[in-house]
């Protein structure tokens, strides 16, 4: 005779989004929004999400490039984030690029080297901040601003500077 748990089936996993349901969700999630030179927001995501790409990142590595803003701009809640159906790689690495309100660089910089994969996605993220011709469009006090912010980032991460 057989036991009860040896003819129940096992339960079923969730089926994960896949990358091209992320980058749709991430578009509608930040639909509306801008960035500092008033262009789509979603254009820096796919721009991080492609230097991922093109950095050898992984698949989980991608996923959070296209939501690495989300929790931090309020796109999405911390709680759907610890629920969605994402690889647990990629819920690590968005909530470890998360910038948290008033923390200092140093522990958020620490967050991001603690966990495996968050500093390529911050890399890219940096990159694309940091393109001239991005930063060319702002005014110069907070090109200046946000080149020095940027920069110190890079420092604090142990990224070489940018070539350029």
């Amino acid at each position: 005779m057989a036991c009860a748990a040896e003819s129940s089936p096992a339960p079923a996993v969730p089926p994960r989004l896949t990358l091209a349901e992320v980058a749709a969700l991430a578009r509608r999630a930040h639909e509306g929004q801008t960035d500092k030179a008033g262009r789509p927001y979603a254009e820096h995501l796919a721009a991080v999400a492609q230097g991922v790409r093109a950095r050898g990142g992984s698949a989980a590595q991608i996923a959070a490039a296209w939501l690495h803003d989300a929790v931090e701009d309020g796109a999405v809640s911390a709680e759907w984030l610890a629920g969605a159906a994402l690889d647990g790689a990629t819920r690590a690495i968005v909530v470890a690029v998360t910038k948290r309100p008033g923390e200092p660089a140093e522990e958020y910089a620490a967050r991001i080297l603690a966990t495996p994969g968050a500093l390529l996605v911050k890399e890219a993220d940096l990159a694309h901040n940091a393109d001239p011709a991005r930063l060319a469009v702002l005014d110069a006090p907070t090109r200046k601003r946000l080149t020095a912010k940027y920069a110190r980032m890079r420092g604090l991460l142990g990224l070489d500077e940018p070539a350029g």
